[in-house]
């Protein structure tokens, strides 16, 4: 299996689907010089936000730590903690704030 992003109304081939540890993301370039953070949570759905932390600038949400809280999974930057949602992007720390989520499938 392929994991796949929704990209300009195309699907991009990321890596495999066996690359992905539930609980651990991992980053991916992708063909417009970003990058994506994508992870596969315990009960195998699959997720992918911007790897970009926008507090910081630095490229490292792809090792934050995974969470859910009020039946909305997140992942927490490494850095200073902030939290974002996986389905929207949304900073659940700062409202004012999100990062690009990306349609992700395994085919």
């Amino acid at each position: 299996m392929t994991v796949e992003l929704l990209l300009d109304d195309e699907w991009f081939a990321v890596c495999d689907r066996d690359r992905l540890t539930p609980g651990r993301g991992i980053a991916a370039l992708l063909p417009d010089g970003r990058q994506a953070a994508l992870f596969a949570d315990r009960h195998g759905r699959l997720y992918a936000v911007d790897n970009r932390d926008p507090f910081t600038g630095a490229y490292v949400l792809s090792r934050g730590l995974l969470g859910s809280v009020g039946g909305r999974a997140y992942v927490a930057s490494p850095l200073l903690k902030q939290r974002f949602d996986l389905a929207s992007g949304e900073c659940l720390d700062d409202g004012e704030v999100s990062v690009a989520a990306f349609a992700v499938r395994a085919r």
